[in-house]
């Protein structure tokens, strides 16, 4: 085994692996603290989560690997985790594997122990939830259990520190240390097609170790087509000969009968070495629970409880936060910087650049920390409850009709709220097929930021009755989400529904350090990759509309800057769907929308009021600006925001406020809004095209992160593509009567254009299946 590192050549390594629930990650807080870094394996964008340990003193790196059953691939592009976990053990990277096994679920534990064995790896077992496994009534005997696997067996309670130092001395102790001896007895053709390939290899194992060669030959037997395009050409035959052999002889598949040969074991190892005393308080408790939480009446209004709950906590409590980190960060970033750069004479542009470009896209990227930060405390909350799995359980037929596990409604109700944390949160779908269809339902999901927009143009066109307007595009956008799902199931993302293998966990408290521990290690993901690509795209449209044809950077909030000229230009692609040419700061508010939705009503505003604000008398000179009295404001915001909390908790959409008409909006605004649109009708074409088109630049990065820049590419097209048409129906079917042959021609053509989409998506479909990738796949690596 290699005794290296990517970081330091004299540091040891140990891959920390075992099943999901198994409290591997926990085990790994423990182990790391505060050390994490969060970072991607070679190639993919699989979590590559890596810290480092203090063993007797010396260092060692600890990597995390991805939480899984079985060493196997699964079917079609599910394996992603899979084929990363079992790369990086077989290529010997590793000194030492920690595999993390679930004592209150022992034997189906124990199958990835088996396959761990099977590899030639040096193995440690850490058999946490003890105390969970005493409380059920569950006694293992240790020492019996290390004899027959023939490595070390600790047990520990991470969540309560209970046994972690033993585990620390016995990692000690076995680095470096020999790798553990097999112990799986397969059927007696297996056994000798296995020593067959193992010859015709020898030391041909690709970017596997040679001592993985007994592991590579069964795994070329299950059937696993990955690694064998990876190893010599003459390899392929001598398979399929010898799993031709196994079926004669043994009368069964050589998968089926390897895999049973590992189930055996690891059920004769878990029945020979613990037993039941009792029925334990664990057991009766989460029965009592789960009597109401899985009930088929009350199952799915727990379900919409608990989602409601944590909508509320997401937005409201998140959001409280929202104006003091905007306005801390505006203060420092933007304001201050550029008081700093305006008093040692900077030019313009440099103050353009750094301080309301760079320094304005940091603010954005600030604004979503909260929110972010939020939901991922309350999903690690609902995760290590246990309850998650229990909200997949009751979901999962009503998702599997549209093709998505029944864990997908999550992410998809916290959309409502905002839709970067609704990205972020389909990491809890194992398979990159299911979390790209949700994906590309998500942007749909309509987000508080465009409230605002709709707020506007219910004030100026639907004074009464508004809030049954915007009820009506929040079920849009959910008809929308699942007219995307059916399409993209029946197009470039076909295949069956993920196959319904759930483990329900026992209920457990989460602990304080760990829920913020893990909490602080998914936010700072979040913030390094996804704020990247934000605070640049801001940055870039910052400098556009403050650049003016002349070269000079106080075009700001006016419509002689580029990025308003370009829109001038731009607006006649938008007359179909209602805006005339004249109205062009509507065009203006789309694009500014790209910052956030919320920022199309400032631009309106902006552009609307300029000519009044240039023909009204010159205020006195602004006060200087104060960093101090900045961060004050920014503090005060926090109470403020909590005190009307409790309204918002019987109505987290605000929707009520809309029902009056008295909107905190200038009478110039509602004014130019009226004459600028074509009525109700055409403000209702232009909030459709704000509820469906193309998501802000924090929403795209949040989906570059996840699924790389192809994905992003064709939400960002789908999106748009889709706003355009739905937009352009209604205002051209609801004009008809006064020009019937353009409206008419303008349908048409759309539902051809509708048509040869989707043909198009079909045919991409099955020719990236045909030749055995699949698109999710792809855009899995980035690569699509």
């Amino acid at each position: 085994m290699s005794s290296t590192s990517s970081q330091d050549p004299r540091q040891r390594t140990i891959a920390l692996i075992g099943p999901p629930n198994s409290g591997k990650s926990t085990v790994f807080n423990r182990l790391t603290g505060a050390t994490q870094r969060v970072g991607n394996f070679p190639g993919v964008t699989v979590d590559r989560k890596e810290g480092s340990c203090r063993l007797d003193g010396q260092s060692v790196a600890v990597i995390d690997l991805p939480g899984l059953y079985s060493l196997t691939p699964q079917d079609g592009d599910g394996g992603l985790d899979h084929a990363v976990a079992r790369d990086y053990l077989a290529s010997g990277a590793a000194d030492l594997v920690l595999n993390v096994v679930d004592a209150t679920r022992l034997e189906q534990s124990l199958y990835l122990t088996v396959q761990l064995l099977e590899l030639g790896l040096p193995v440690v077992v850490a058999l946490n939830l003890s105390d969970a496994a005493e409380d059920a009534g569950l006694r293992t005997d240790i020492e019996t259990l290390s004899q027959r696997l023939g490595c070390p067996v600790v047990p520990v309670a991470a969540t309560i520190g209970q046994g972690i130092p033993e585990l620390k001395a016995h990692l000690f102790g076995r680095l470096p240390c020999p790798a553990t001896s097999t112990l799986v007895a397969h059927a007696p053709a297996v056994e000798t097609a296995v020593k067959a390939i193992e010859s015709q290899l020898g030391e041909r194992t690709g970017p596997w170790c040679s001592s993985s060669q007994r592991w590579l030959a069964l795994t070329l037997l299950e059937g696993d087509h990955t690694v064998l395009a990876r190893l010599p050409a003459d390899i392929a035959p001598l398979v399929s000969d010898h799993r031709a052999r196994i079926q004669e002889a043994e009368g069964d598949e050589a998968d089926s009968l390897i895999a049973g040969a590992r189930f055996e074991l690891a059920h004769t190892l878990a029945s020979t070495t613990q037993r039941r005393t009792s029925e334990g308080r664990a057991v009766d408790r989460t029965d009592s629970i789960d009597s109401v939480v899985l009930h088929p009446l009350l199952g799915i209004p727990v379900f919409l409880l608990v989602m409601y709950a944590l909508f509320t906590f997401t937005i409201n409590v998140g959001g409280a936060f929202i104006d003091f980190f905007d306005l801390a960060a505006g203060a420092i970033f933007v304001d201050g910087f550029g008081t700093i750069l305006t008093a040692i004479g900077a030019p313009d542009w440099v103050r353009v650049l750094a301080a309301d470009g760079l320094g304005g896209g940091i603010q954005v990227v600030a604004t979503f920390i909260p929110v972010v930060g939020a939901l991922y405390l309350a999903l690690t909350v609902l995760e290590d409850s246990g309850y998650m799995a229990r909200a997949a359980f009751v979901m999962d037929r009503a998702m599997n009709r549209i093709g998505l596990p029944g864990k997908a409604i999550v992410p998809l109700i916290v959309g409502f709220g905002c839709n970067v944390p609704a990205v972020m949160a389909t990491r809890v779908l194992e398979r990159p097929r299911d979390r790209a269809l949700t994906i590309a339902m998500a942007p749909f999901m309509s987000c508080g930021a465009r409230l605002a927009v709709y707020a506007l143009f219910v004030a100026a066109f639907f004074p009464q009755g508004g809030q049954n307007v915007v009820m009506g595009l929040y079920l849009v956008g959910v008809l929308v989400a699942i007219l995307t799902a059916v399409i993209l199931r029946k197009t470039l993302l076909a295949g069956e529904s993920s196959p319904f293998m759930l483990e329900l966990p026992s209920y457990r408290m989460p602990r304080l350090r760990d829920v913020l521990l893990h909490t602080w290690t998914r936010l700072k993901v979040f913030v390094v990759k996804a704020g990247q690509v934000i605070a640049l795209v801001v940055m870039v449209l910052n400098v556009l509309s403050a650049l003016g044809p002349d070269g000079r950077f106080d075009h700001a909030g006016n419509d002689t800057s580029i990025l308003a000229q370009v829109s001038k230009t731009a607006a006649p692609l938008f007359t179909p769907l209602g805006v005339e040419e004249e109205n062009w700061p509507a065009v203006v508010g789309i694009v500014t929308g790209l910052f956030a939705k919320e920022a199309v009503v400032g631009t309106l505003d902006a552009l609307y009021t300029a000519t009044a604000e240039a023909d009204a008398p010159a205020d006195a000179e602004e006060a200087a600006f104060s960093l101090t009295d900045a961060l004050a404001e920014a503090v005060a915001t926090i109470p403020e925001n909590f005190a009307g909390l409790g309204a918002l908790l019987a109505d987290p959409l605000d929707l009520e406020s809309l029902a009056d008409p008295g909107v905190e909006e200038t009478s110039p605004t509602l004014n130019a809004l009226a004459h600028g649109f074509d009525g109700p009708l055409g403000a209702l074409s232009y909030m459709l095209f704000v509820l469906l088109y193309v998501p802000c630049v924090a929403v795209l990065g949040a989906i570059r992160r996840e699924l790389g820049w192809g994905w992003t590419g064709f939400v960002t097209a789908w999106t748009t593509g889709t706003a355009y048409i739905v937009a352009t129906i209604t205002y051209q079917a609801g004009t008809f009567a006064q020009h019937p042959e353009s409206s008419l021609a303008w349908i048409l053509a759309l539902g051809i254009t509708v048509v040869l989409v989707i043909t198009g998506m079909a045919t991409v479909g099955r020719r990236t299946r045909s030749a055995g990738t699949s698109p999710a796949a792809l855009a899995r690596e980035g690569r699509a």
